[in-house]
């Protein structure tokens, strides 16, 4: 045999050699790309079992520790008594035929006043029973308790800075300060609200920052105390309840 022909036969040879090597390693390398995928696959799949189960944890325990059964619907209706009762204050006040500022001085409990505490006590009567109701017709909808540990650390949390503030305006009230009712009720109502909002919907403690602001700019202006009342428990309250409702409720 020549030197040209085994040249010839060892390079057939070294490409049979080639041509099976290479077939050899696509076949374990495909095999490796399935593997490979199919781990990369399953690895996402548990990654998001895994996020899954996280969220549904989260949320269990917000439900345990927060109360979420608070209507939106509650807050728009409240901010409408609020509007119908400072309508009827003002036409108390300015279309009555005594000057009842007067009168106020004068007695604590005239028949002057009366009106205006009744129109005060049936606007508040109305607001907490609308937002009791809807809030237990919320709760049993979800298949959910009203009272529970997380509804009374609310309750307990909102009233605390609530009672201490009608009794400083009851004080403000029986020592003639007149101008600085309006003020006392924003800023008492929106420190309750900033209170109550660590156990509940966070947004309550972005409205009881503006009900202090708005109290202090009644302060300000004590001659214009019933439109700042109005603005605080009544537009207030219903722009919040429409933001509530089209974030949670819609």
């Amino acid at each position: 045999m020549t030197l040209a022909a085994s040249y010839y036969f060892e390079r057939l040879h070294f490409l049979h050699f080639f041509k099976l090597f290479s077939n050899h390693f696509q076949s374990v390398f495909g095999r490796m790309k399935i593997w490979i995928n199919f781990a990369l696959q399953s690895t996402f799949m548990n990654n998001s079992k895994h996020l899954d189960d996280l969220a549904q944890i989260r949320s269990i325990m917000e439900r345990s520790t927060k109360f979420l059964s608070l209507s939106a619907w509650a807050a728009i209706l409240a901010g409408v008594y609020a509007l119908i009762g400072a309508f009827f204050a003002y036409r108390l006040i300015y279309f009555a035929p005594v000057v009842r500022y007067r009168a106020m001085t004068e007695s604590l409990f005239s028949p002057e006043v009366l009106p205006l505490f009744f129109d005060a006590i049936l606007v508040l009567a109305l607001a907490v029973g609308t937002t009791v109701w809807l809030s237990y017709r919320k709760a049993r909808k979800a298949g959910q308790k009203l009272w529970t540990p997380a509804a009374i650390r609310v309750l307990v949390n909102f009233a605390l800075p609530l009672v201490t503030g009608g009794f400083f305006v009851l004080i403000l009230y029986m020592n003639g300060y007149f101008s600085l009712i309006v003020a006392s009720t924003l800023i008492f109502y929106g420190l309750a609200l900033l209170n109550a909002g660590n156990f509940t919907f966070s947004d309550i403690r972005k409205l009881g920052m503006i009900e202090i602001l708005i109290g202090f700019a009644a302060a300000l202006f004590p001659g214009k105390g019933l439109l700042f009342w109005a603005l605080g428990f009544g537009v207030l309250h219903i722009v919040y309840g429409i933001i509530m409702y089209w974030k949670y409720e819609r």
